[in-house]
């Protein structure tokens, strides 16, 4: 098993190599940078040349990325934002404790509300139960995330009032506190519901098609033929089987989410990294963008690895040898 976890993080090395390199170049073709069009305009194209040589921008390709790399590697520095006037780190750090919570919050909904459907649907099949419930998952598959959520922020937090519409916690609130903690649950619970609703239908629909194919093996077969009760068949042969591959999704899971925060963020006005992200994109700051891009894709790489390894833990046939 360590072999195999070992050859896998070994193979992310070339991955994150390849990586930065394609998000720092499709940075650098960007229109403009974050000087075009957010400075004063008695400002003469002399003096605007003179800035940017100043802050390296006009070194060759090669050379800014050689420079940005050694900074990430050596001292943990991805650059600073010109837009924000502050190091792109800390910036980040702000914003990055916010779309932790929101994306934990989201996991726990969706395996929350993923498993009871999945098995209702899977041991009920073909009901009434399962109708509704498969229903439902092909209108969660119809449905773009942004448009949901936009849906659920006026209904739930205009009309019916019943949920913040933007912010992470409530003004004036004094970090450490009880109210404090409630607040920043509140501000997260209606975009991380709005997510899950939307991201979990997939799992459900895996889940019932595991159940129904399970149900249908041999050794289900056999447990019913030896008497035992539907009960314990269901429970310690068919559920037990269906839920393990469900566990190797997790890693997956954070893939999916990295594209669901960036824009309930943006809807819902959350101050997270998807927030920070499009916002970064739109004042085309350059460093700010190559540093949340290497960071989603490496937590894409990270989900990806963890789903391998747990894949491998339920079925070690795959292990690489």
């Amino acid at each position: 098993m360590w072999k195999f976890s070992v050859r896998r993080m070994l193979i992310m090395i070339p991955q994150v190599i390849a990586l930065s390199i394609i998000v720092f170049i499709l940075a650098k073709m960007m229109p403009g940078d974050a000087l075009s069009g957010t400075v004063d305009p008695n400002i003469t194209p002399d003096r605007l040349e003179e800035i940017r040589e100043q802050l390296g921008w006009n070194d060759p390709w090669p050379v800014q990325y050689k420079d940005w790399v050694v900074g990430i590697v050596t001292e943990g520095d991805f650059g600073r934002s010109y837009h924000h006037k502050m190091p792109v780190t800390k910036i980040i750090g702000q914003r990055i404790v916010n779309t932790f919570w929101l994306s934990l919050a989201s996991v726990i909904l969706i395996y929350a509300i993923a498993i009871p459907l999945g098995i209702l649907s899977g041991r009920y099949h073909g009901s009434w139960i399962d109708q509704a419930i498969t229903g439902y998952t092909y209108l969660g598959f119809g449905t773009p995330l942004f448009i949901f959520g936009l849906v659920m922020l006026w209904f739930f937090g205009y009309y019916l009032g019943w949920f913040p519409t933007s912010g992470s916690v409530a003004p004036g609130s004094t970090p450490g506190n009880i109210d404090y903690v409630l607040s920043k649950f509140k501000h997260l619970l209606l975009p991380a519901i709005s997510i899950a609703m939307i991201s979990t239908v997939s799992t459900v629909q895996y889940l019932r098609n595991e159940i129904v194919d399970v149900k249908q093996q041999d050794f289900v077969l056999t447990a019913r033929a030896k008497g035992a009760s539907e009960r314990r068949v269901y429970n310690r042969h068919i559920f037990r089987n269906s839920l393990l591959p469900i566990a190797a999704f997790f890693g997956y899971e954070i893939v999916g989410l990295i594209g669901g925060t960036i824009f309930i963020e943006m809807i819902y006005a959350y101050p997270g990294m998807g927030e920070l992200f499009l916002s970064s994109i739109t004042s085309r700051d350059s460093a700010l963008v190559t540093a949340l891009v290497l960071l989603y894709g490496i937590a894409a790489i990270i989900g990806t690895l963890l789903s391998d390894i747990i894949l491998s833990l339920v079925d070690p046939r795959i292990r690489i040898k």
